[in-house]
């Protein structure tokens, strides 16, 4: 996955100014990839310089705020990206380290770090839900709004397990 890709797609669901799409960027496909606003702006430049998406400026707009679209060479690069071959996810958990470590030295304040875990994961499944029910009350007609629905859905199981195998690990800890 790569930062040019995860622009390309929100560009291609819909055209927009930088400060637009970072936003959009925070409430949607950052939550499965981050990047900085500083970061999608550099982006932005190096993808305008490819001809995979041009920028326009905005009448009337203070400083120098320009809209963003995707070209087709962008398009293109997209369906390319989108049909090559995938690597399954490497699993880099610190957490799960530390809980192996936890096995064979004292775990000192790991409890309070799963305590801390569990108050972002339920904080994060909170917010895909309250999404799901804002933006999914009825099931989507579209096949890319069905996408966008499975995705989210996925972003809630996972949630949901995080908290389970967190939950699971302090009361290993704490009956130790």
């Amino acid at each position: 996955m790569s930062l040019p890709h995860a622009i390309l797609t929100s560009l291609a669901e819909r055209p927009g100014s930088g400060s637009e799409l970072a936003r959009r960027f925070d409430r949607s496909i950052g939550h499965f990839w981050q990047a900085t606003h500083q970061q999608i702006y550099r982006e932005l430049a190096r993808l305008e310089a490819s001809a995979w998406v041009e920028a326009t400026a905005v009448e009337g707009a203070p400083g120098r705020k320009r809209r963003y679209r995707i070209l087709p060479a962008g398009r293109q690069e997209l369906e390319r990206w989108t049909g090559a071959a995938l690597a399954p996810p490497a699993i880099r958990d610190e957490l799960m380290v530390r809980l192996r470590a936890a096995g064979e030295v004292d775990p000192g304040d790991l409890t309070h770090e799963l305590d801390r875990l569990l108050d972002h994961h339920r904080s994060q499944l909170a917010t895909y839900e309250a999404v799901r029910e804002r933006d999914f009350p009825h099931p989507p007609a579209s096949r890319t709004g069905l996408l966008q629905l499975l995705v989210l859905d996925e972003g809630i199981a996972f949630e949901r397990q995080r908290i389970a195998f967190c939950e699971a690990a302090r009361a290993l800890l704490r009956n130790r």
